[in-house]
Order: structure tokens, then sequence, then C-alpha cells
């Protein structure tokens, strides 16, 4: 049976990422669907290459804010439905959630907020992850079979950044957002990477400022999520941590129906 390819990826503005080769990195990579966050831009922005991409279907959802935030879903295939937000206007203002409708499965491609700049965007962070949580565990009771990717912006554990004991109170590693990634996996989804693999130095975020990828001083914060029905067609898992281009690389899984 063929493997549907699905991958992931903060590219920290499409635009800059299309100057750096991002049409090529595509053209060799091939996915059936890749899901990218932190687009900074509008469609009407960009150039035809990146909203007609040869081979794919382009969908975007993008703040109402120009230069901020943002998601893009390409697919081989045309999606069955095409839907951004989850209908709370404060967060789909944002343009941080894309949902695409396949035969198969529902992909969420979420750019989950980042709560260090202020206690104000930290709660707002929270907020986001509350009733984000709540819609998606209410489609997975109506029987959906759902796949979730994106930044999410927290490490999860203290294997999933190089400096956990110095990072415990800042943002991206505080209790409570650790917190909500297990509730997130007790309310029936996989961490899809720590399904195959359990060991740490695996991470998917890197300072630029510091030059940290250099020395691998990272955090995995890009994460692949299946709900537990889809956990006999997950078939592979992986960080592309070689990908340049961005201060995040590239997540993947394999799924085999």
């Amino acid at each position: 049976m063929p493997e549907t390819r699905l991958l992931s990826w903060n590219v920290n503005g499409i635009r800059a990422a299309h100057r750096k080769g991002f049409t090529d990195w595509m053209a060799q990579e091939k996915p059936d669907i890749l899901c990218i966050q932190e687009t900074k831009a509008h469609p009407d922005q960009l150039p035809r290459d990146l909203t007609h991409m040869a081979g794919y279907q382009a969908h975007y959802s993008s703040a109402i804010r120009r230069g901020y935030s943002g998601v893009a879903t390409y697919s081989r295939r045309p999606p069955l439905a095409v839907s951004s937000g989850i209908g709370i206007d404060r967060f789909d203002s944002e343009g941080r959630i894309l949902v695409t409708t396949f035969d198969e499965f529902t992909v969420f491609n979420i750019y989950f907020p980042n709560g260090k700049s202020s206690p104000e965007r930290l709660q707002y962070k929270m907020d986001f992850y509350s009733a984000f949580l709540d819609h998606v565990t209410s489609r997975l009771r109506q029987g959906e079979k759902i796949v979730i990717c994106g930044d999410v912006n927290t490490a999860h554990t203290a294997i999933d950044l190089a400096r956990p004991r110095e990072n415990e109170n800042i943002s991206g590693f505080l209790p409570e957002e650790r917190a909500w990634i297990d509730h997130l996996i007790d309310s029936g989804f996989i961490d899809t990477f720590r399904f195959f693999e359990k060991g740490g130095d695996h991470y998917t975020w890197w300072d630029y400022k510091t030059r940290a990828r250099e020395r691998n001083t990272g955090w995995r914060i890009d994460y692949f999520f299946v709900s537990e029905n889809l956990a006999g067609q997950l078939t592979s898992a992986c960080i592309l941590s070689d990908v340049p281009g961005s201060d995040h690389c590239p997540i993947g899984i394999g799924l085999t129906f």
C-alpha cells in the first residue's frame, strides 16, 4: 500500500523561504500534503509559483494584520472541505488554524501562539490551547480521524529541549503549557515522533541569534499528533533537521491506508 507523506514546517515567512529555494525543496521532497506556519503574508502578496505550485492545491488562512502569523496547506489531492479557524473571532482573526478534510482523515494545520512577550500573550496562548482542545475533542468524539500538526510553541518533556533546567520558568516550557500536551494525549492523541523515538537530542527549533543550530542547542516544539484511531495507519515519523531556510526545520509522518 502506498504511503501518504505529510510534512509540516514553520517557515518564518513564506516570502523569505521562497527566496531561499522553497519551491525547489518542495519539488525534491514531493510531499502529498505540506502544512506551513508563520507565512507572514496574504495570498495576494505571493508570487504565482507559490499560489499555483505545479501539482498542488494551495489554501491559506491569513491574519487580519498583514505580515503576521498565517498558515497554508498544499495538497496533491483536492480536499473535500476547507475551513479556517474554530469559530472564535478572538483566535481566528490571527489566521492560525486551517482545516482540510480528506477521505481518510482531517488535517488541522496550526500555528499556536507564543507566550513569551507578555503575561497577556501567555494567557492568550493558554486560552487558545483550551478552546482548541475543546473543539478537536468534540470532533474526535464524533468519530473523525484527525491529524494535528504545526508549531505548538511548547516543549513537552525535559528531553525535548537542550537546557530544561535553565528554561523551566520560561514560556514554552512552563508546567501549565506542558500539561496541556498531556491533556491532548490523554484525550486520545499520539505524539507521532515519540511513537517511534524515545531518546533525546531531537529538536525542531534553534535560536538564530545565538547560532544555536550549530551546537544543536534546540527545542522540539513542532509536532504531528494523530488520533488513536489512526494508530494502525501510522508508519513513520521524522525530523528533517538538515533542511535550512528557517529557525525551524520540517517534520513529517507517513500514513498507509
